[in-house]
């Protein structure tokens, strides 16, 4: 694989996230690595496929934040996951495979995910913080779990974890 390009600095500012991806193309290309060319041509052509949505629906742009990028990688993951599913029970492993080396690269764009404890630690935090006392609250323990933490957890596994402290 080519070598994973995270933090740029630009006088004192760090490069956005799609300035980061165009950059990554621009060294993959140079470097011949066609997998990750690949993979990072699918992550900006998914990314242009949503501005261009979120216009003709009258928006100036859902992923203006980084975090809005981040959430559309992270469905792109759980997609590869499911279709790695799909093929491992099809018995088609090489197809599994490249949906593996694209689910790497994607997440190499991504923050780092969170582990178990450190998932509930942040759950716990964001109830306190909007003051959910029940799974009626749910709704807004969510929402700011996912301003907050977008593509650093598992959003369904934190589903769980609301459920379980507020039930």
């Amino acid at each position: 694989m080519g070598r994973i390009i995270r933090i740029f600095e630009k006088g004192s500012s760090k490069m956005s996230l799609r300035e980061d991806i165009s950059a990554a193309l621009k060294d993959a290309m140079k470097s011949g690595d066609k997998k990750r060319l690949g993979t990072i041509r699918l992550m900006q052509a998914a990314i242009k496929d949503k501005d261009i949505n979120s216009r003709t629906e009258g928006h100036e742009s859902a992923l203006t934040p980084d975090s809005g990028v981040v959430e559309l990688f992270a469905k792109m993951v759980k997609q590869r996951q499911d279709s790695i599913a799909a093929y491992e029970q099809g018995g088609r492993p090489e197809l599994a495979q490249n949906e593996r080396d694209e689910i790497t690269v994607i997440q190499s764009f991504m923050p780092k995910q969170m582990n178990d404890e450190e998932a509930k630690a942040a759950v716990a935090g964001v109830i306190q913080a909007v003051g959910a006392t029940s799974v009626k609250d749910m709704g807004k323990v969510m929402a700011e779990l996912k301003a907050k933490y977008a593509g650093q957890m598992d959003m369904g596994k934190a589903g769980g974890i609301v459920k379980g402290l507020l039930g």
